[in-house]
């Protein structure tokens, strides 16, 4: 079954909507991408316009930004430990922008978007 990104068949009063026409292929969406913690795996998908969206399935690296000496540093990640995203995503060690994650040089916060860019950047925290 299709993704669709359509608005919904009811109101938010619990009303119907009359539905005037199919679903429409610039509507369909497509499941999340879910970046795990582990060996570094990428998938490149076509999307609108002919564009390619690199997509992050799962990496143990981070580019680490440090506010104090204004440096950027590549680390291992050792694991999450915090997502705002989802609480189980933490269990699962599932990568989401906003996520908390212990590294070699301490805890950043992840500020891309791993499934959307391909790539893990973060922000030192601690």
């Amino acid at each position: 079954m299709a993704l669709s990104q359509s608005r919904p068949k009811r109101k938010a009063t619990g009303g119907r909507y009359i539905g005037y026409r199919k679903k429409k292929q610039y509507e369909l969406g497509r499941e999340p991408s879910f970046t795990k913690l582990g060996k570094k795996r990428m998938q490149t998908i076509r999307v609108m316009g002919g564009n390619i969206k690199a997509r992050l399935l799962s990496t143990d690296t981070a580019n680490l930004f440090d506010p104090k000496s204004k440096s950027f540093k590549q680390a291992k990640i050792k694991t999450i430990t915090g997502n705002p995203a989802n609480r189980h995503f933490i269990r699962r060690n599932i990568m989401t922008k906003g996520a908390v994650v212990d590294t070699e040089l301490g805890k950043a916060r992840i500020t891309s978007r791993p499934g959307q860019d391909g790539i893990v950047n973060a922000v030192l925290i601690s």
